[in-house]
């Protein structure tokens, strides 16, 4: 079992590993990262030399959604899109880090509480806009230019009407989307928590799944949609055929985050604050009945037997993360960010 906490100067932050986690980050020739906005906080975990975990964060206000990228990532943050690009040079390293990644890019896009984003199949940021309920891309001259509404809204508003949350690419293109329920009235969502979740296909511009608690994080891989249904806690794929939800896996915690790498999903585990939005879901009694308290950290799934053999615990001042992805090929990344003058220093030319 590995253990990392941080000095006792610092908020107590304390992130407790699977024995085989480490072992299975090294086969695997992965890294992780993830956010939480409850503290605004960017993690990247690798590999140190020594192959004991390495933890580095950087600081950025209401950090959610992340999408990787050949050389980098994009992240969403409370007025702003942030595109990372690494600046080593193949093979490059410094003190045992073999990537940097550089906020060298943001986009100024007004607080639209953007969840999930992807790069579609020309290179194009997509991401969901939950205030005004759409999907979105990046503007040069606006906050965003929207490119798909679902059709039961009946207007473009700034009202988080349906609490729009989750995006699945499919072959280079937007495909399926989540949202809280199909309520068309300021904050409406919130009456349809329990059981007034849906998924959407994008082009066939219809509901094609109902009855799901406040799903999260569509993804489509190896010729399923994955998806967490959060308010049940539970890990699993639409069957689009028959119109319902199949459980894989129970997780214990209120699930957001989810990235597939081969035959493993890792997923994102939060506590549910005690208050309106997660109280009073399925989760609560399926916890108590497997005399379960919620978890915060990373749980990672065999999809080939519903088995969770590795994880990843978080407990201190961090109880809730948004999203998850894997960094293959990287063994131990680091970022800069704006709370130091390092930034200044690192310079690079492009060839």
């Amino acid at each position: 079992m590995e253990q990392i906490t941080t000095p006792a100067t610092t908020p107590s932050l304390e992130i407790t590993t699977s024995r085989q986690l480490l072992a299975w980050m090294a086969e695997q020739n992965l890294s992780l990262a993830f956010t939480t906005y409850q503290i605004g906080k960017l993690f990247f975990l690798g590999l140190k030399p020594n192959q004991e975990l390495s933890v580095f964060e950087r600081t950025f206000n209401r950090c959610m959604g992340l999408c990787a990228t050949d050389n980098g990532l994009y992240m969403s943050s409370l007025y702003q899109v942030w595109r990372f690009e690494n600046v080593f040079a193949a093979g490059q390293q410094q003190d045992g880090f073999d990537r940097l990644y550089l906020p060298q890019v943001g986009y100024t896009t007004g607080d639209l509480d953007i969840h999930d984003m992807a790069v579609d199949g020309d290179g194009r940021l997509l991401f969901i806009n939950t205030l005004f309920g759409c999907l979105a891309t990046l503007s040069e001259t606006h906050s965003f230019k929207p490119l798909w509404q679902p059709p039961f809204l009946s207007k473009l508003a700034a009202e988080d009407r349906c609490h729009l949350n989750g995006l699945a690419m499919k072959e280079g293109r937007a495909a399926y989307v989540t949202a809280v329920s199909a309520a068309d009235v300021v904050d409406g969502w919130r009456e349809h928590r329990a059981h007034g979740g849906i998924v959407m296909d994008v082009e066939q511009n219809e509901i094609v799944l109902r009855g799901l608690s406040m799903p999260h994080s569509p993804r489509w891989h190896n010729g399923k949609l994955w998806l967490l249904n959060s308010g049940t806690g539970e890990f699993g794929y639409a069957d689009l055929q028959a119109g319902r939800f199949e459980p894989v896996c129970f997780c214990p915690g209120y699930l957001r985050g989810l990235s597939l790498h081969g035959h493993f999903a890792l997923v994102g585990l939060s506590k549910p604050r005690h208050n309106k939005t997660f109280s009073g879901l399925p989760l609560d009694d399926l916890l108590k009945a497997r005399h379960a308290e919620p978890r915060c950290g990373i749980q990672i799934i065999d999809l080939r037997t519903g088995d969770a053999p590795h994880w990843l615990r978080i407990e201190g001042v961090v109880e809730e993360l948004y999203d998850v992805v894997t960094l293959p090929q990287v063994r131990r990344p680091m970022a800069l960010g704006f709370k130091s003058d390092e930034i200044r220093r690192v310079l690079s030319v492009e060839p």
